[in-house]
């Protein structure tokens, strides 16, 4: 699977990371595109583009916070990337929502 290192413009991605309850042996499809109504999952919007989703398989059962920018360089992972692009601090986001 080819990744983009960007989000595409006019994308409806999050402004913040997303925690999620991930299950060891599962299986998660992270957007890469920007452009899902299932933020941060694959919805398949991204058909007939250049993007493709993240695999990424829980190896334990936990919260992962997942990137809700498309920017991250930690793919499928929060990098703080959305403070750039956002405003804002990643660690303002853990104290607010975790």
């Amino acid at each position: 699977m080819s990744q983009s290192s960007s989000t595409p413009p006019n994308s409806p991605s999050n402004d913040r990371p997303v925690a999620v309850q991930v299950e060891k042996g599962k299986t998660y499809l992270w957007c890469s595109c920007g452009k899902t109504a299932t933020v941060p999952f694959c919805d398949g919007t991204h058909q007939g583009t250049r993007y493709q989703p993240f695999k990424y398989v829980a190896t334990e059962t936990k919260t992962e916070h997942f990137c809700g920018c498309s920017g991250t360089g930690n793919k499928p992972f929060c990098d703080g990337t959305h403070q750039f692009k956002f405003g804002g601090g990643r660690e303002d986001y853990y104290r607010r929502y975790d």
